[in-house]
């Protein structure tokens, strides 16, 4: 045994040393698992035994941890929350899986829909491109139906006649000239736009003889007609001015000299011999003097030498070289004045018998051949007996203390203009009465007594029904002078008393309206009598005067943005996105058939809604019945409207115009960003032409300025200086008949302004608009306020945001008395309230307010001159100066507004009794 090896000796160690720990070890590992085995057998079969020996000792009822019958485990508050939650997340399975399978099923419809879709618009494409061949091809045969039924005509050439025109055979008897006989058509086309050669005074020989302030009176008038040319070989119209003489040549040396005039062509066709008179007496010196195929134009006429339809009886040249003071004019109200009617003038007898041997020689013979009627001293006693009744107040005076020269069988007047004045302002009727020659039809006595009355608002009575008023053959008289024969003087009381106040008043508006369009000045007589021939030989107007626009270069690309307030139409289809370029408004569409046709009416209306200027075309009474004669500034007729095929509202403009389009005129001051928050807001706005934006500071805009881009041109006008009257100039640019005037600050949405574009083009003769404003009179200070509180009356629409015609423009400019523009200039103010003046004193018809909005400014802009404390202040006084220059207050209250329902219009419940709705 000692000679083992060291290993074994090293094993057998360690069994002798470890074979007791080893086998305590396995005792332990068998003891534990024993252990184990006990606890996880034993015990829970000893605790179930154990807690199902409590459950039987308590009773059934009692159990805690045993089975209960009928699922009475459900019964405890935590289980039963579980249990409830496994019923619903069961229903709810059930539910989804049904909506899954609804769902399946639905996009199984639909994808067959979609497909069934997908060939339908095949179809329908192939259907629209038939049906627009077809169209093509309807046009197409309406076209060539239209060329054959109505071919387009082209104006025809003007042919110039030659320079050594024989004219025309002479009539038989100078007496006998009419214009088919002695007016030679030939030289007036109707497309020559009647241009007229005035003779140069000096060139003539007895130039040197008529009246100086006569002269200068009609150089300045000629000046200023737009019809006047220097070349002769073209003229239709000769203008000679033969008077007021100083010293007149003898009949047959004048009848010498007219023959000499350069064009007078052996007979002097197409020559006017124009006769003006500053004085009660005027010399007839063109009686008896041969004037061949010439017309006369003057303010005496004997009924053996004036030829109706040829010659003209011309209004005195009261205010030569000076115009009216309108401020001294008196208001045309009160109705009724301190005289019921006046009349002063002393008789003038003739100075030779009637028994005179021989025929007359010249006009003072003949006038003093013929002795006055016995009517003369019938009207002086009935006149005196109505004086002497005291029934009225009345004031007649058949003596004068320093009668004014006067022709013989004539009333001369008395004292001096100042003096007569002061009489026709007290009086609400002024006698005129006819010389008592009986063959006298016309003197310059007569037609200073008229001028007189219509100046100062007095109504003329006219005792004669033989004698010839100016322009007789245009201007209906009995609508401002009463016409009355001398046989009826002693029925004259009757009839003036019987009168109405409102007829007294419309005389007396239309009595002011003849004299202020046709008689004030130098420049009206010469553009009445021009207008006179022109009418007769039916030769057009020419366009009314237009303001060229001095472009501003300006810098476009800014890409417009997107309003949010704009965004928010509603349902409202604003109209059609115009996919063609911007177009005018149709222009001259009546022009040569209403020169023919509606003379006489328009030479004799006024104040409305359009009435005749001598140097604009002949305009229509009313926007319904014509399209005014001008540059893209017509109306035409409304009502009845096209098409037919009963469009709903917001998918058609309304109206009766199919294609119609406005221009937008802004009027700005050193405020580009605001002017460029408002340019980007009338992106996208249907209907809209272009925008003329109205520089109005002399500083140019910043050349970095970026302009946005709204898809139609923006016109950047520069003016000649900063004034609120540049708002209303007529503008080339603007080539439609509805301007937008809006201000820089006003923040309109798109259907807002498309529902007045609607409205306006229904009521075309008015101002309609957004902001509305109203008169009103203050008792204690007697005199007009303005008002800007809210109200169911208004009066005015402001045109800071408003449509209104272009040929209100024109006459805003260039034909509103000068004293109106001028206030506007010194207050820096007041050019809204002077639009509305005139709007309402040519039309008498108030304004028209379309939606319930009363406050446009834009948030965060600028303070604007409104702001002001001395704002109202101004237009209070701007309205006062406004009634003195009318002479009356034209302004008319309204309580109708037009809104549409379409705009869900929010209104206070003590306002919507006020208004009327659409």
């Amino acid at each position: 045994s000692r000679l083992r090896s060291p290993k074994m000796q090293r094993s057998g160690a360690g069994l002798g040393a470890g074979g007791q720990p080893w086998v305590l070890r396995r005792v332990r590992l068998t003891w534990l698992s024993f252990m184990l085995f006990f606890i996880l057998v034993f015990f829970p079969l000893i605790a179930h035994y154990y807690l199902t020996t409590i459950d039987e000792a308590g009773g059934p009822e009692k159990r805690i941890f045993g089975p209960r019958p009928g699922g009475e485990l459900c019964e405890a508050k935590h289980v039963q929350d579980l249990c409830r939650i496994r019923e619903s997340v069961s229903e709810e399975l059930l539910q989804l899986e049904a909506k899954r399978q609804e769902l399946n099923g639905e996009i199984t419809r639909l994808n067959l829909r979609i497909e069934a879709c997908k060939r339908s618009i095949d179809s329908a494409k192939q259907d629209l491109l038939q049906l627009k061949n077809v169209i093509s091809q309807t046009e197409h045969s309406y076209k060539e139906l239209m060329a054959q039924n109505q071919p387009k005509l082209s104006l025809p050439v003007r042919l110039l006649p030659d320079k050594e025109d024989p004219g025309a055979p002479p009539p038989k008897s100078a007496r006998s000239c009419r214009l088919r006989s002695c007016f030679d058509y030939a030289r007036c086309p109707l497309t020559s736009g009647f241009p007229v050669y005035v003779y140069d005074t000096d060139s003539y020989a007895w130039g040197s003889h008529i009246d100086p302030l006569v002269k200068q009176a009609f150089a300045e008038a000629v000046k200023s007609s737009t019809y006047v040319t220097d070349n002769p070989s073209i003229a239709c119209l000769y203008l000679v001015l033969v008077g007021e003489l100083q010293e007149p040549p003898s009949p047959s040396e004048l009848e010498k000299q007219l023959k000499a005039l350069p064009y007078w062509r052996s007979d002097g066709h197409n020559h006017v011999l124009v006769h003006l008179t500053r004085k009660s007496m005027t010399q007839n010196f063109l009686y008896n003097v041969s004037t061949g195929r010439a017309a006369v134009a003057q303010s005496t006429f004997l009924e053996q030498q004036y030829r109706e339809g040829f010659d003209l009886v011309l209004s005195p040249l009261v205010h030569a070289l000076s115009e009216p003071n309108f401020l001294e004019i008196p208001p045309q109200v009160p109705v009724k004045r301190k005289y019921l009617f006046t009349f002063q003038g002393e008789r003038v007898e003739s100075l030779k018998s009637s028994l005179q041997e021989g025929p007359p020689q010249s006009f003072e013979e003949e006038m003093e051949a013929n002795p006055p009627a016995d009517y003369d001293d019938r009207i002086i006693g009935t006149l005196k007996a109505v004086q002497d009744s005291h029934l009225d107040q009345v004031l007649v005076e058949f003596t004068c203390k320093n009668p004014q020269p006067s022709l013989p069988t004539e009333w001369a007047l008395c004292d001096q203009r100042e003096d007569r004045m002061e009489v026709l302002k007290a009086s609400t009727f002024a006698l005129v009465i006819a010389p008592g020659d009986g063959q006298l039809l016309a003197s310059a006595g007569c037609g200073m007594r008229l001028f007189e009355a219509m100046e100062v608002g007095t109504i003329p009575v006219v005792l004669g029904d033989h004698v010839s008023l100016p322009y007789h053959q245009f201007i209906r008289w009995s609508e401002a002078a009463i016409m009355v024969p001398k046989p009826r003087v002693t029925e004259l009381h009757f009839l003036l008393r019987s009168l109405s106040d409102n007829d007294v008043l419309a005389m007396r508006r239309q009595g002011r309206f003849l004299w202020e369009t046709y008689f004030s000045t130098s420049e009206n007589v010469l553009n009445t009598l021009l207008a006179s021939i022109r009418t007769s030989i039916q030769v057009p107007a020419a366009a009314i005067r237009e303001e060229p626009a001095q472009e501003i270069p300006h810098k476009a690309g800014k890409l417009a943005g997107t309003d949010a307030n704009l965004a928010d139409n509603g349902d409202l289809d604003l109209g059609p996105v115009e996919t063609e370029p911007p177009y005018a408004s149709p222009r001259f569409l009546r022009n040569f058939t209403y020169t023919a046709a509606d003379t006489y009416r328009a030479w004799n209306r006024a104040p409305g809604p359009f009435h005749l200027f001598p140097h604009t075309p002949l305009d229509p009474v009313l926007p319904s019945e014509a399209k005014f004669l001008g540059s893209g500034t017509g109306f035409r007729p409304i009502g009845g409207g096209t098409g037919g095929s009963g469009k709903e509202f917001q998918a058609a403009l309304g109206g009766n115009v199919p294609r119609e389009q406005f221009t937008v005129v802004m009027l700005t001051y050193e405020r580009e960003e605001v002017l460029m928050n408002s340019l980007e807001r009338l992106n996208g706005l249907p209907y809209l032409n272009k925008v003329v934006v109205v520089w109005n500071s002399p500083k140019p805009p910043s050349d970095d300025l970026l302009w946005p881009d709204i898809g139609l041109p923006i016109v950047v006008v520069r003016t000649e200086k900063n004034s609120l009257n540049n708002r209303f100039l007529p503008w080339d640019a603007v080539e439609t008949e509805a301007i937008l005037s809006i201000d820089d600050d006003a923040h309109l949405r798109h259907d807002e302004i498309m529902f007045g574009f609607r409205v306006w083009r229904e009521a075309r003769d008015r101002i309609v608009g957004f902001p509305g404003r109203y008169h009103a009179w203050d008792v204690h200070h007697q005199s007009w306020l303005y008002n800007s509180n809210y109200s169911c009356e208004l009066s005015m629409v402001l045109t800071g945001a408003a449509f209104f015609h272009k040929y209100y423009a024109y006459l805003y400019s260039y034909v509103m008395p000068q004293p109106i523009r001028d206030m506007v200039d010194e207050y820096i103010n007041c050019e809204d309230i002077a639009m509305n003046f005139l709007v309402s004193h040519i039309t008498r018809k108030p304004p028209i307010k379309v939606t319930s909005r009363w406050t446009f400014r834009c948030p965060g802009c600028p303070q604007a001159l409104s702001h002001d404390d001395s704002h109202f202040h101004e237009r209070h006084k701007c309205i006062n100066f406004f009634v003195k220059v009318y002479g009356y207050m034209p302004l008319l209250y309204t309580q109708f507004r037009v809104d549409s329902v379409l705009f869900k219009t929010r209104l206070p419940h003590d306002k919507t009794k006020c208004f009327k709705f659409i």
